[in-house]
């Protein structure tokens, strides 16, 4: 167990973590943990159980306790509502004027809100930063690599560029908490990629970085869980589409380029996932 002393609150980053939790018993402690070990630890962490019918919400109030008090604040669905809302939830009652994402089944790299909060903060015309998401294997030394500050190249991502391929892998990206924007209530799948394409098609400014700070532990498509369901996630991938059309924020020519190039993607992903050929 850690102690309260363990946190010096003055060194603290002004960050606030969110981290939906649905039957994640198995995987959430590593999540948590990862954050604990920051080489710039966060502010807080807020667990949102989205009404897990096991006891994943009873895990999550014995975990709180091993931590510095007031550290991890846990807030408790009624009902099952998805990961969006369930961030919505934690990115309301962050305290902190950055909000981190993280999934209680993945991982960050030591320094990833060093270098992630450090340059926001350097930067305050940016709304958004983040990153494609690494799977790798839990013993992977990439996880250990260390990065000096010049190592971490920041890119702006156009919204053209989102709009053709999602360069935001959640458990990657810290936003501003004042942004007008939250994720699509009860959406479950791609409700993350509408959101960081709202931001981007409304002008506000999306960063990527180059090294690798946030870490999954199973492949993106052809697994378990909601990324194993390829074509509920191709409709929603197309359901972005139809929503940024409809607040006029891409054209019809747009619209219609993007529905065909997404559904391309759809048939080559199922395919070498038919074939045995790995994700795409």
């Amino acid at each position: 167990m850690v102690t309260e002393s363990d946190v010096p609150s003055s060194s603290a980053a002004r960050v606030s973590v969110v981290i939906p939790c649905y039957c994640c018993k198995d995987t959430v402690r590593r999540a948590v943990d990862s954050v604990y070990q920051q080489s710039l630890r966060p502010a807080e962490v807020i667990l949102v159980d989205d009404a897990s019918p096991d006891d994943t919400l009873a895990l999550l109030t014995a975990l709180a306790g091993e931590y510095p008090r007031g550290w991890i604040n846990i807030v408790s669905l009624a009902a099952n509502a998805g990961p969006g809302t369930a961030r919505n939830e934690g990115w309301n009652a962050a305290s902190q004027p950055y909000v981190a994402f993280l999934d209680s089944d993945d991982s960050w790299h030591r320094q990833k809100i060093e270098v992630q909060y450090g340059w926001m903060q350097r930067n305050p015309t940016v709304a958004l930063t983040g990153q494609t998401g690494l799977t790798i294997e839990a013993s992977s030394v990439v996880a250990t690599e260390y990065y000096a500050e010049e190592d971490v190249v920041f890119s702006s991502v156009s919204s053209r560029e989102l709009l053709l391929s999602n360069r935001f892998s959640t458990p990657s990206v810290m936003v501003r908490k004042a942004l007008p924007f939250r994720f699509p209530e009860g959406k479950r799948f791609c409700e993350d990629y509408e959101l960081w394409c709202d931001l981007c098609c409304s002008g506000y400014s999306c960063y990527s970085m180059n090294k690798p700070l946030t870490f999954c532990y199973k492949p993106l498509y052809g697994h378990a869980g909601l990324s194993g369901n390829l074509w509920k996630m191709e409709k929603g991938e197309l359901g972005v589409y139809r929503a940024l059309r409809g607040k006029k924020k891409i054209g019809f020519m747009s619209y219609c380029s993007l529905t065909f190039w997404s559904l391309a993607r759809y048939v080559r992903r199922a395919m070498k996932l038919m074939f045995g050929r790995g994700s795409a």
